[in-house]
């Protein structure tokens, strides 16, 4: 919300009180408590008829401090509150002439106390501050808030708060933290996160799950602004050496994400939304992948799997689906896992309604009524999850599913939950549920799979989410366009989510509105298989590839026999994302931190450490990329390009800009048929141009998440030594000549790189 009008005025009926000086302050072991007056007080008597501002810092972990600022401490505490990880930890203080410097580990914070001001830093390393004229409450037409403003430095980029498909770089936009159902084409956003990542390397979470209104350098342009209803504001200040670092830390507050089954990486069907299917059409679409040898894992059916107005009733259409049971028995004994869509509603058509009704097992009206609207499904109402005994009601109808043979869920919606003239069951303050109802909703639903299928073998496909959501992977973007940008937002807002904390994400592959051209089914397919998850599906049309031509079935068969070759790599960076809450699917800017071009780019990525992919989104089938400095291996051709240079180059339909940074290690499992196998069995460890005095590792995890295989390569001069812990795979040297003698294997040239086939534990190789 902005607050000012032009730099010297306020808006019209809008008062702030900003922090003056310090007049006090209490220190205890774990917390330091300011008092702050708005003014500076010059006598007594100006102690009186006027605020006074509470300003409470404390450590939830090493190296974040948490600071409450507070006017009326006496409102109700019935807003829901994120769960975080709060380690209460000691402060260490120290007090200076007119200053106290307050300090979680490297992180800092210099309180001057005469003139008010805070300065973070981090190792002695200025981060951002605050001062006269920032910190405050407000009395305005639209209610009381409060508010703060952090500054930025020249050339300081902010990126983050969700999933959001404007611009990548937040600067000069207004960003409101509140869920709602807006497609991947304006600033609204199905997934909402008050956190923000600074280039500067720190990052900035707001502790509030109501709406939280930023100013990203729009009100005051060398400022962030953030704002929220009420007499309270939470906000967190993380510091770091590195942006990965930032995100290990924030996640570690807000919590890791779960790692996905192995099979979730394989390719998912779906039946589409509004288009017209039975059991035929489902056993002809997999009759037609198996038919064309393109890999299937997992098949999806979206809403009509259900009788039409009683979403969700949780009972299959019998008309449509005469013998369930034996339909998903053939299923699955073809290898397929099945997923079915659901939501938190329920129409009024639906046996459910009057049962949940008359339970109060739904969202109410303040006078105590049920809460409808004719919005998705006729007559609706939402399920209450702050009621224990709904929350299992509901999940006692998934769990009929679970046994049933269907292996996860596709939880939709969550974003459009009543805040106005409703109540819950725990009496939650209804502005603060809107964004947190979709935490509640897909947290009961994944802590079901979780108990019913255990604990590596759960997954979602989730629509909404906030902070801390990021534990329920695997979250998709929503209802994008079938154009190509379209495509490009798509990549954007997943881009900006996991640079939020969350770890994995997926999109429907050829856009969901619409039908795609075949020229754009086979780009965006080819990026929708080099994206952590990977789905095909649509609105209004199948999005089986043959409907799409000959070559688009060539694509698909193409990627995902490339993706389940690559799952070793795959599983293990995912692996790496449970522990560490560094993103499968990164900006550039995570990976590249001394590379100030790679600070706007957000057409590209790097999946995993060590691979880049740049999609196609022209029709003349121009792709236009940047690859940071050192040497560039591509994947599939084995060309070389060199670095810190711009690229614009042709590719066909069954390539794209895929290349392996130097230094750097990418398995590959033998299997291009699933995507859960034994990757150790056949694996092959590709080294990409190793420079004279580097070294490259990497470990391969297993399908149950342990370390399975570790490689060490080390070049010194013409002499490469090559190490492995856990077995000893084959390994394809690129970027590489021609080598001279090696010990420990034998050698064979290929056109991606020397095969050295390995028969000791230690390789020896001399370079010519």
């Amino acid at each position: 919300m902005k607050f000012s009008n032009g730099h010297w005025l306020k808006r019209e009926g809008v008062t702030v009180h900003n922090i003056a000086e310090v007049r006090s302050y209490d220190i205890s072991e774990d917390a330091v408590t300011l008092y702050c007056p708005p003014f500076k007080v010059a006598h007594r008597g100006m102690t009186l008829d006027g605020p006074l501002l509470n300003l409470k810092f404390t450590s939830p972990a090493k190296e974040i401090l948490a600071l409450e600022i507070t006017h009326f401490e006496g409102g109700l505490n019935n807003a829901p509150r994120f769960e975080i990880n709060d380690a209460k930890l000691k402060l260490d203080v120290r007090e200076e002439e007119n200053a106290l410097i307050i300090a979680s580990g490297k992180t800092e914070a210099r309180v001057s106390l005469d003139e008010f001001a805070i300065a973070y830093s981090y190792d002695g390393r200025y981060l951002t501050s605050t001062g006269m004229r920032r910190t405050g409450y407000a009395q305005t037409p639209e209610g009381n808030f409060m508010l703060e403003q952090l500054d930025l430095g020249v050339a300081e980029k902010i990126y983050g708060l969700g999933e959001r498909f404007t611009p990548f770089v937040k600067n000069g936009q207004v960003v409101d933290i509140w869920n709602e159902d807006g497609g991947t084409a304006s600033e609204q956003s199905y997934k909402n996160v008050p956190f923000y990542l600074s280039s500067n390397n720190y990052g900035v979470f707001v502790n509030h799950t109501e709406r939280v209104s930023f100013e990203l350098a729009s009100e005051v342009v060398s400022r962030v602004q953030f704002s929220v209803p009420g007499e309270k504001l939470r906000y967190v200040i993380i510091g770091g050496n590195t942006r990965k670092e930032i995100l290990n830390k924030y996640t570690g507050l807000t919590g890791r994400p779960a790692l996905p089954p192995a099979w979730s990486f394989g390719l998912w069907l779906t039946t589409s939304f509004t288009t017209d299917y039975d059991e035929r059409t489902v056993t002809s679409f997999i009759d037609g992948m198996a038919e064309r040898n393109c890999p299937l894992h997992v098949f999806h059916y979206d809403c009509f799997w259900m009788r039409e107005y009683e979403w969700c009733n949780f009972t299959w259409d019998d008309a449509m689906f005469p013998d369930v049971d034996a339909m998903l028995r053939r299923l699955k004994s073809r290898g397929l896992k099945i997923c079915v869509w659901i939501n938190p509603y329920i129409g009024q058509k639906s046996p459910l309604f009057k049962e949940a009704m008359e339970n109060g097992y739904l969202i109410k009206k303040a006078d105590g009524s049920v809460w409808q609207w004719d919005k998705w499904q006729a007559a609706m109402g939402v399920v209450d999850f702050t009621n224990p005994q709904a929350k299992a009601w509901y999940l006692s109808k998934l769990k009929a599913l679970l046994d049933q043979g269907v292996d996860c869920f596709k939880t939709d919606f969550g974003e459009r939950i009543p805040f106005e003239n409703v109540k819950y069951y725990d009496n939650s303050d209804t502005r603060g549920m809107h964004n947190y109802y979709s935490y509640l909703y897909n947290k009961a639903v994944f802590d079901l799979l979780v108990k019913e299928r255990g604990e590596g073998d759960a997954v979602v496909f989730a629509r909404s989410a906030t902070a801390g959501g990021q534990k329920f992977p695997v979250h998709w973007g929503g209802d994008c366009d079938s154009t190509y940008p379209s495509m490009a937002e798509s990549l954007r807002g997943g881009l900006s989510l996991t640079l939020s904390g969350f770890g994995f994400w997926s999109h429907d592959i050829g856009g969901f509105e619409n039908t795609a051209t075949p020229d754009l089914y086979k780009r965006w397919a080819a990026f929708g298989l080099l994206s952590t998850h990977s789905r095909l599906h649509g609105s209004s049309s199948y999005r089986v590839p043959w409907l799409f031509g000959d070559e688009a079935v060539d694509v698909v068969r193409k990627f995902t026999n490339l993706k389940c070759r690559l799952m070793p790599y795959i599983y293990s960076a995912a692996c790496e994302t449970s522990k560490t809450g560094v993103p499968s699917m990164r900006a550039m800017l995570l990976e590249f931190e001394e590379d100030r071009t790679c600070l706007d780019i957000d057409t590209q990525y790097m999946l995993g450490r060590s691979i880049l992919v740049a999609p196609v989104f022209r029709e003349d089938s121009v792709a236009e990329f940047y690859l940071p400095r050192g040497t560039w291996t591509h994947l599939l051709s084995g060309e070389i390009r060199e670095g810190a240079s711009w690229y614009k180059e042709k590719y066909d339909y069954l390539s794209l800009p895929l290349f392996a940074r130097e230094n750097s290690i990418v398995p590959f499992g033998a299997n291009d048929v699933l995507a859960d196998y034994d990757y150790v069995d056949g694996l092959e460890m590709r080294l990409y141009a190793l420079k004279d005095g580097k070294e490259a590792s990497y470990t391969v995890y297993g399908r149950n998440g342990a370390e399975c295989i570790s490689m060490k390569a080390k070049r010194a001069g013409n002499r490469i030594t090559i190490e492995f812990s856990g077995g000893t795979p084959d390994v394809r040297l690129c970027g590489i000549d021609s080598v001279k003698d090696v010990s420990g294997a034998s050698t064979m040239e290929t056109d991606l790189g020397i095969l050295l086939r390995n028969t000791e534990p230690k390789i020896e190789v001399r370079l010519q």
